[in-house]
């Protein structure tokens, strides 16, 4: 049987300024208990203000926080229960690793024994269990992140916020800690929100996604809703790639895209010739066991293909003039024999088509 889910950080229209500007505008949300949360959007819109919001690092201009049933509002970081790690790991240099990860217990005036125990299981929960004698200088900047992810774990916090956590290491390495945080996260249980500017890191790692623009929510939801039914215009553009195709309300449920007339049960409710942006996933556009009776089948020719290892991109263009991006698997590219300038029936499944009224 499924535990019930209880809400453990609830936020309550909060605004955030700096002078004139505003960089929160009326932000509410619930984080239920053991949820991992990303804030995920471009700089400057907002993501790390209200991570430092919630931590009391820059207090709200108004609005209300609360954690576990308890208002923390305007309470200093201090007397708030949670654990931090930043992105540049921010570890004591003239310290040793043990040093580090017991700060947080020697500050709480926690025993010798006791603290030697913690930081020996963090130690361990975090893959350096020998680390304990060496300084931060001598480790990776991987190995250091862990230990600024154990350092921020010591003192058993209700709340681990991660601001952009990643971002410094390299390419290799951050793939492997998104794993390691995640697989952490879930032994551990605990409520958990990063910051991240990388929509890879919040799709493989999350449980919903915050999307931010401008100081607003534009979406929250799992990483499935976020990047298969994007609220808006924004979500879709900055999740993920996306066509954005011009076209026009046709009728019920139908669209124009250049010489193409497509079924389009997003259109529902938009008025007959109002202009749209049509949306549709480059990996979306099918290509095989098309029958005579496939909707929004379109005649098409490649004008260009660019290999990505594990797949092709390629332009296809319309007989009505219209312009259409599509990965091809190398399977398909393989068994169709598929090249620049060949002409192809692909089609635009409909239920995989998004219709936004155009700005």
């Amino acid at each position: 049987m499924s535990q019930a889910k209880t809400t453990y950080l609830r936020i309550d229209r909060l605004f955030k300024r700096f002078g004139s500007f505003e960089a929160l505008k009326d932000v509410s949300f619930t984080i239920d208990n053991g949820e991992f949360i990303c804030f995920l959007g471009p700089s400057g819109c907002g993501k790390t203000t209200l991570l430092r919001a919630i931590a009391g690092l820059d207090v709200q201009t108004s609005g209300r926080i609360e954690q576990a049933g308890r208002d923390i509002s305007v309470l200093p970081p201090s007397e708030r229960d949670f654990g931090i790690v930043f992105q540049s790991y921010a570890l004591f240099p003239n310290l040793t690793v043990r040093d580090n990860v017991a700060y947080g217990l020697v500050s709480r005036r926690a025993g010798r024994a006791a603290i030697e125990q913690r930081v020996a299981e963090l130690l361990q929960l975090v893959g350096l269990p020998d680390s304990g004698p060496k300084y931060p200088a001598q480790l990776s900047g991987g190995q250091q992140q862990r230990i600024a992810v154990a350092r921020a774990l010591a003192t058993s916090p209700g709340l681990l916020l991660l601001d952009e956590p990643l971002s410094a290491l390299d390419a290799r390495v951050r793939v492997r800690l998104r794993y390691e945080i995640k697989s952490l996260q879930r032994r551990l249980g605990i409520t958990t929100v990063m910051v991240t500017h990388d929509q890879e890191e919040a799709l493989t790692m999350a449980d919903r996604i915050v999307v931010m623009n401008h100081g607003v929510i534009e979406q929250i939801g799992t990483p499935m809703e976020i990047y298969r039914r994007p609220a808006t215009p924004f979500v879709a553009d900055f999740v993920g790639a996306m066509n954005f195709l011009d076209g026009a309300i046709a009728g019920d449920r139908k669209v124009r895209f250049g010489g193409a007339l497509l079924d389009c049960p997003s259109a529902e409710g938009i008025p007959a010739g109002a202009p749209v942006k049509i949306c549709l996933r480059p990996e979306d556009v099918a290509v095989r066991n098309l029958g005579s009776g496939t909707p929004n089948r379109v005649s098409v020719s490649i004008a260009d293909m660019v290999f990505y290892g594990s797949f092709c991109r390629a332009s296809l263009k319309g007989e009505g003039g219209g312009e259409i991006t599509a990965d091809f698997s190398n399977n398909l590219m393989r068994d169709l024999g598929l090249a620049v300038g060949q002409r192809l029936e692909v089609a635009l499944p409909p239920d995989r088509i998004l219709a936004f009224r155009a700005a």
